[in-house]
């Protein structure tokens, strides 16, 4: 019976040592996996053609597949004089600084929502152009993205 103790406490400093190595977080060390970093990418960008002369909204949607957090830090397009970022909460419209995008997660622009204002337009973007947009993040590089300019009364099937 005296094997016993010896080989659960073995057991469990065998299963505590496992349970540490499971936690090296994105400043252990570079293991190139890519799972201890954000992974970025853009579907569904569009931009319903705006009735406005100076003003116009963008929608898309940025997942991350990796295993950290990051943060869409700013917005610029060679179209408008600047970008502003607005959620949507309730009714009322709010402009952002940045917006969280989790791990594993996504960050949503859609119509009623979280969105994109080009302001002080250059000109007037149409139907069947596209506009050029940069998206600067917190941690990860850049992403340049081309938004289709869609009908004023575009509603996608695809759920934003």
């Amino acid at each position: 019976m005296r094997h016993r103790p010896a080989l659960v406490t073995a057991g469990a400093a065998l299963a505590g040592a496992l349970a540490l190595a499971g936690c090296s977080g994105p400043g252990s060390g570079s293991s190139g996996s890519g799972s201890s970093k954000a992974e970025l990418s853009v579907s569904g960008p569009y931009m319903p053609q705006p009735v406005s002369a100076d003003m116009a909204a963008g929608f898309l949607t940025i997942a991350n597949k990796g295993g950290a957090e990051d943060e869409l830090t700013a917005v610029t397009s060679d179209v408008a004089g600047q970008v502003t970022m607005h959620s949507t909460m309730g009714g009322a419209m709010r402009e952002k600084s940045s917006f969280a995008i989790p791990a594993h997660g996504q960050l949503v622009f859609k119509s009623g929502g979280n969105h994109l204002m080009f302001e002080k337009l250059k000109h007037q973007p149409k139907q069947g152009q596209t506009v050029t947009v940069k998206l600067t993040f917190a941690k990860s590089g850049p992403l340049t993205v081309e938004i289709p300019v869609k009908s004023a009364t575009y509603n996608p099937s695809t759920g934003h």
